[in-house]
């Protein structure tokens, strides 16, 4: 099961009932931020979460939006006596921009690694789940991210029995073990099925259309995407500064033939984006304007 929560949905500037557009995800005891802008740690202690187990922070871009609340959220890692590692995620320049940013929060009892995305598309592979950041048009370098977790096949008595496969070992090869025994090598596709549909969530904010958004994001159970503008008439500002309109964002959603889709990162300007979901829901149901705190629990299907 994945836990996610849209902590802020604000582009720009926060402002008092909205905060910065950050994301927080929780699978097996660990958890990934994906942008910290301002006000990301007062979204958290509002929510109720925890900052603790906090291993992964990544990041789309670095416009202050995105990334001006990540010295407070060291310097609170920091005095909570955190000594565990803490892995940041981003875009050529990571390592320099950070480092400028911890002139305020220079000393930390903790290691930071820094893991810079090369080219359009990259894999990191942990905590039991794949993050892939992928290439999208920003007046900067920008990416999104997709979150998989994959599930195996069923395990199949039958087949086990049917090769002999000593009944100790069963739950080994089903964790997904290579095993020796008797002379003979055990590997675990010679107990399960075919692997099951897993869980996949994919972020991306700061950007214009892209080719790269609807091959990422296809088929994802939630898809979170940035709706910059969704008044009427906004859409030249929106390619002037390279950003995305509500309907631009339903678009997407439709084409990736997502299940459902959360918009985030409003304009300032933007009071009540619930006003323009009408339009939007031409386009693209199953979809809604995202709010401060909301949160979902991803799960496998039932089989």
């Amino acid at each position: 099961m994945l836990d996610v929560c849209l902590l802020g949905t604000g582009g720009m500037m926060p402002l008092p009932y909205r905060w910065l557009t950050s994301l927080m995800a929780r699978f097996n005891g660990s958890s990934i931020l994906i942008d910290c802008g301002e006000g990301t740690q007062i979204a958290i202690k509002e929510k109720g979460w925890s900052f603790k187990p906090i291993d992964v922070v990544c990041f789309t871009h670095y416009h202050a939006d995105h990334i001006s609340g990540l010295p407070g959220l060291l310097l609170t890692m920091g005095n909570a006596e955190r000594t565990e590692p803490l892995t940041l995620i981003g875009p050529k320049g990571l390592e320099r921009v950070v480092t400028a940013l911890r002139t305020i929060a220079p000393e930390l009892p903790f290691e930071i690694r820094y893991m810079e995305i090369n080219g359009p598309e990259q894999i990191f592979e942990m905590n039991g789940y794949r993050l892939r950041a992928f290439r999208v048009n920003h007046n900067v370098t920008c990416y999104g991210y997709t979150l998989e977790i994959d599930r195996k096949g069923k395990f199949q008595v039958e087949k086990a029995k049917e090769q002999q496969i000593p009944v100790q070992l069963w739950s080994r090869l089903q964790k997904g073990e290579m095993l020796e025994a008797g002379g003979r090598i055990f590997t675990p596709d010679m107990v399960l099925g075919e692997p099951r549909k897993g869980i996949k969530l994919a972020y991306c904010t700061d950007t214009r259309p892209t080719k790269s958004i609807t091959e990422h994001a296809a088929g994802a159970d939630l898809f979170i995407c940035e709706g910059m503008y969704g008044e009427p008439g906004k859409e030249a500002k929106a390619q002037e500064y390279k950003h995305m309109t509500f309907k631009e964002a339903a678009k997407l959603a439709k084409d990736a033939k997502v299940k459902e889709l959360w918009l985030t990162h409003y304009s300032p300007s933007l009071v009540r984006p619930e006003e323009y979901m009408d339009e939007v829901r031409k386009i693209f149901p199953n979809a809604s304007a995202g709010k401060d705190g909301r949160t979902v629990e991803l799960d496998f299907e039932e089989d």
